[in-house]
């Protein structure tokens, strides 16, 4: 099977986990995604990550954080840019989530980063997701 949006399966696959209230979730391995997972656990979003190797396939292990209740430090995570339909943002268009409670990831020239980072460094890029 061939996946046409690695990055939205990513973060589907972390939204079912924390409804499930799973420990950790196992998800196919790109530069993008080790990406994607070090800026959530930068911001604390995750608990840990480590890119391992599950039966022959290499996959990001992504260990999830719960608060006091067992609710999950993640409350929604959104896709924004999609294949069919990119989203792109210019430094000073870059949206805030939740008036700054939540993050959102964009791909830059110089790299992934958060919508924060990205406004201090006066870069605009793809918006690939929201997280709150």
């Amino acid at each position: 099977m061939r996946l046409t949006d690695p990055v939205a399966d990513m973060l589907t696959r972390l939204r079912n986990a924390l409804h499930a209230r799973h420990q950790k979730v196992d998800v196919p391995t790109s530069k993008l995604k080790v990406e994607i997972a070090r800026i959530l656990k930068e911001e604390g979003y995750i608990a840990n990550f480590k890119p391992t190797e599950e039966e022959g396939h290499k996959v990001i292990r992504i260990y999830l954080k719960y608060g006091a209740n067992s609710e999950g430090a993640i409350s929604n995570v959104t896709r924004v840019s999609r294949p069919g339909c990119r989203v792109y943002v210019r430094r000073t268009e870059i949206p805030r989530v939740l008036g700054g409670l939540g993050i959102n990831i964009l791909t830059t020239p110089k790299g992934v980063m958060t919508g924060r980072q990205a406004r201090k460094e006066g870069l605009g890029g793809e918006l690939l997701c929201e997280v709150w």
